[in-house]
This record gives structure tokens, sequence and C-alpha cells, in this order.
């Protein structure tokens, strides 16, 4: 496949998801806020087209948008973006990206997942160590019951295991769901997956 091509692959994804709203996980979290920091800034990790991107910017967040995918941050780039937003694309694994010390919410929107066990830990301890008391976490991770397991690269964590790696945060949401649905590109999958919006004391 050429790049052309795979460019093209994605902007068709991308293309189905474009008016989906932001994820409830995110809205969770910044609601919990309140008002916006005085400077907040969140990192959001697998950023995709910015369905989550723009709601933080449209509620004055600072925002460094990390994807893998170029074609994902030229979605991001090419939508129609609130005035004056402060946002840093950053082509990359966002497993190889600095997590800023002090960073007052990571959002992970379905992203986090899409590493191998070690990379998903690493990854992990960074966010715990980066964020301040009163910082969050938003975003999924992915049960074992979950229709990809066994696909190289990725994790998949058993509910017990979930709760220990979230242990001493406040969870202001944990929710486990299973469902039968069809992913954008059309293909039928079983989802198990934790929805989570954690708080560090």
């Amino acid at each position: 496949m050429t790049e052309s091509d795979r460019s093209a692959g994605w902007g068709n994804y991308y293309a189905k998801l474009r008016d989906r709203p932001p994820r409830r996980t995110l809205l969770a979290a910044l609601d919990a806020f309140g008002t916006t920091p005085t400077d907040g800034l969140v990192i959001d990790l697998g950023c995709g087209d910015g369905r989550d991107v723009v709601e933080m910017l449209r509620r004055n967040w600072r925002v460094i948008a990390v994807d893998a995918e170029p074609e994902a941050l030229n979605q991001l780039q090419a939508r129609d973006l609130p005035e004056g937003s402060d946002v840093t694309p950053v082509h990359a694994r966002f497993e190889e990206v600095p997590i800023p010390l002090g960073v007052h919410l990571v959002n992970s929107s379905f992203a986090m997942p899409l590493c191998e066990a070690p990379a998903f830990l690493r990854t992990w301890a960074r966010i715990r160590e980066a964020l301040p008391s009163g910082g969050r976490f938003s975003g999924q991770w992915y049960g074992p019951r979950d229709s990809w397991v066994g696909r190289p690269g990725m994790t998949f964590l058993e509910r017990d295991e979930a709760l220990a790696h979230l242990d001493g945060l406040d969870l202001e949401m944990f929710e486990e769901e299973e469902d039968d649905g069809v992913t954008p590109r059309g293909n039928a999958k079983h989802w198990h997956i934790f929805h989570i919006v954690a708080r560090k004391p």
C-alpha cells in the first residue's frame, strides 16, 4: 500500500466519524473541573481527527494532540477550530511521547490499549506521575472478552487488574460495558470496555 493509499484509507475512516460528539468520559472529566484551570493543559493520547480536542478547545484548554497517523492530524487541523485555539499537534506514537509534569488532564479515548502490555504499563506509570493533585485521566481500557483479544500490539485487562491500576485514585467514573456493535469500518465487533474518569487526590 502506498502512502497516498494509506492516507486515503484513514481519510475515509475519519470522514465516517466526523460528526460524532466528544466522548462522554471526556465530558464528565471536563465537567468535574467546573471552570477551566488557569493555563489548563490537557494531553490527548491518540487524538484521532479531534472530536474530543474541539470540545477541549471550546472550553479554553491548551491541548497537546498526539497521534501516530499523519492523516489524523491533517483532519484535526482542517476542522473549524475555535478562534484563538492553543493546540500543539504531535505526530508520534502516544507511548513514546513525554507527558508534561503538572498536566491537568490526560485524555485517551479508545486509544491507550493500542500498545503492548509493557508499553501500556510504562505509559500509565508516567500518567500517574505527571498528574498533580486534582488532575484527571479520562478514557477507555479494554476487557478480556473484547473480540479483539489476541490481536498483536494490544493490551486487555481483567476488571480486577484495571481496578488495581487505579488504586489510590478517586474513581469518578468506572463503568464496564459489553455490547455487540459495528466498527466505523463496518466490521461486526463485541466490545468489552471500561469507561474511566479518575482523579488524583
